[in-house]
């Protein structure tokens, strides 16, 4: 186990022992235990004290199949408060197989240098100038690399919007094929990352130096299990791999939570144009994958390659959130437009979902109207280019209700929300609103115990339960989120008992500890306390953890429902 903490200030790479206050822990539980500890919250994000924590989970590099998720920790530019954004493709891999807990970036390069970080097979980093590659779009950055490099190398990047430091910044994973087509988008830790004046992150897949497991043949015993169980899990395999995560299009429509023409209805007109069943037979029309490895050590393959008339690839993958926020919420039911879309967020470098809601609240005051898509290109091509209406843009919802003097900004601590709106799915609003993240889709998704459709039991519109499910979710995942498994996973550990229990069996085996299952929630409390304490430093009260006003007095067709749940059952999520 051992900490690369990069200086960018002097331009050095230290390698350390981890310290015992951080054995253990990987992935989100690292980056917020360690941000809540080292970072001053009162420090300017893109400033010098802040830190860009790499953190593979601690079950990554290991046997077990999907465990290549990564998470990437500071303080937000776009929050001002802690943030945890969480990628896939292949650099968690590659970092565990090298048995590097951490990557710590610090400090600042002097204006206008700008710098890759490589990592080769024996875990040596060096910090090359990169002065050739400012301005470089992300797709034609990681082409560059590997070329140079090798296909057997992982690269995180930013594009032209890291480099600017707009707070919608992403920083974009390659996959298994080598594209940049995996997002840490949330929080604009691609801001944070130009900065610090780090253009890309290139680590050697092909080391074979990983931490020892504590019990191997218990280990492998168990991932046997455990991929059996992911395979055979109705979710992670069957229905995700046909169709991805677009195949939750049709039922959120249907249940009036699919917030459309900047959150004015609750369901899409052209929702059948751009839902899970009809992406698949394009693609296959096409020549397409629809099923596709975007992760290393995948086997549940919920990716897909979308491809043109022609063939050509456009992007990778195309997902549920995205064919909301650029499809629905700006009025667009074109799959090619928002495939283009898709693609070139992914090359300049922004988050999908921030930066398509911050387009949906330019068109909902006027500046362009909905459901134009090349109106929407020409606008990203603002962002790509730093113009004065792009980095507005750029900068996220609120920076563009703001500017147009527009009140209606679904963002809560001004990160937008996700693909489900809060008055028809009361309880991913008490997620959106109580996360020290902001509005997030991933923190505690509560749509299975919504939706009547994915056998739901609470009743969507009303308050009741609401708050315990998203207590209990926001827990499970902050534990699930430091072991390196993606979360798809996570429905065959909660539906199948052996699979739970095998995958406590091996972070035992890979830690060699005893910890019983309570303990892993114990952990998840941990987290989140950590998460919140930073943000409570900042100056964060409980009037950061409300929804915007309008989620409170505009009813939502078709259902014409308001948010519910009041400010004092929010208050108590965290009664921990």
């Amino acid at each position: 186990m051992k900490f690369l903490r990069v200086d960018m200030t002097h331009q050095r790479v230290n390698v350390e022992d981890v310290p015992q206050e951080y054995i253990g822990l990987g992935g989100r539980g690292l980056t917020s235990i360690m941000i809540n500890a080292e970072v001053p919250p009162d420090c300017d994000p893109l400033g010098p004290e802040n830190k860009l924590i790499f953190a593979p989970g601690t079950l990554s590099g290991t046997v077990l199949v999907n465990t290549s998720r990564l998470s990437i920790g500071a303080k937000s530019p776009l929050t001002g408060g802690i943030k945890e954004s969480n990628v896939g493709g292949t650099a968690a891999a590659a970092l565990g197989r090298l048995g590097i807990t951490a990557v710590i970036v610090e400090g600042r390069a002097p204006e206008g240098d700008l710098y890759l970080l490589e990592i080769d097979a024996d875990g040596r980093a060096t910090l090359v100038p990169a002065s050739e590659d400012k301005g470089s779009r992300t797709y034609a950055l990681v082409e560059k690399l590997l070329a140079a490099r090798g296909a057997d190398n992982a690269v995180l990047c930013i594009g032209p919007a890291g480099e600017h430091q707009l707070a919608s910044a992403s920083i974009q994973s390659s996959d298994a094929d080598g594209r940049p087509c995996r997002a840490a988008g949330r929080g604009g830790l691609g801001a944070v990352m130009g900065a610090k004046g780090l253009k890309a992150l290139i680590v050697d897949r092909t080391g074979k130096l990983q931490d020892s497991v504590a019990d191997l043949p218990m280990f492998k015993k168990e991932a046997k299990i455990f991929a059996k169980a992911v395979k055979e899990d109705m979710f992670s395999g069957y229905v995700l791999p046909p169709l991805g995560t677009a195949v939750l299009v049709a039922p959120l429509n249907a249940a009036g939570a699919f917030p459309s023409y900047n959150a004015t209805n609750g369901v899409f007109d052209g929702w059948e144009k751009i839902s899970g069943e009809t992406l698949a037979e394009t693609i296959k029309e096409r020549g397409g994958r629809t099923t596709h490895m975007g992760c290393a050590q995948c086997i549940i393959h919920c990716s897909n390659e979308f491809v043109d008339t022609r063939g050509n690839y456009v992007t990778s993958s195309l997902e549920y959130e995205t064919i909301w926020s650029m499809g629905g919420m700006c009025g667009i039911d074109d799959l090619d437009a928002i495939a283009t879309l898709d693609f070139l967020c992914d090359d300049i470098g922004v988050d999908t979902m921030n930066t398509g809601v911050a387009i949906a609240v330019a068109m909902d005051a006027g500046y362009k109207p909905f459901g134009d898509s090349q109106a929407v290109i020409s606008m990203l091509e603002e962002i790509g280019s730093a113009t004065e209406i792009g980095k507005i843009l750029g900068n996220g919802p609120t920076s563009v209700g703001r500017h147009f003097n527009h009140q209606r900004v679904p963002a809560v601590k001004n990160q937008s929300i996700a693909a489900y709106d809060p008055r028809a799915v009361q309880g991913m609003g008490v997620t959106y609103g109580t996360s020290p993240m902001g509005a997030d889709h991933t923190a505690g998704n509560v749509i299975d115990k919504n939706l009547d459709s994915l056998g739901g039991s609470l009743n969507p519109l009303k308050a009741e339960g609401q708050v315990k499910v998203s207590r209990e979710y926001q827990i499970e995942v902050a534990a699930f989120d430091c072991t390196g498994l993606c979360l798809f996973a996570l429905s065959a550990a909660k539906t199948n008992e052996k699979a739970g229990e095998a995958l406590l069996k091996m972070i035992n085996a890979k830690l060699g500890t005893r910890l019983a299952f309570e303990e892993l929630i114990e952990l998840g409390i941990r987290v989140l306390k950590a998460e919140r304490e930073f943000n409570r430093k900042v100056g964060f009260t409980a009037e950061d953890n409300r929804l915007p006003k309008f989620f409170y007095e505009e009813p939502l067709p078709p259902h014409n429902t308001v948010f519910v749940v009041s400010n004092e059952e929010m208050d108590s999520v965290f009664d921990f």
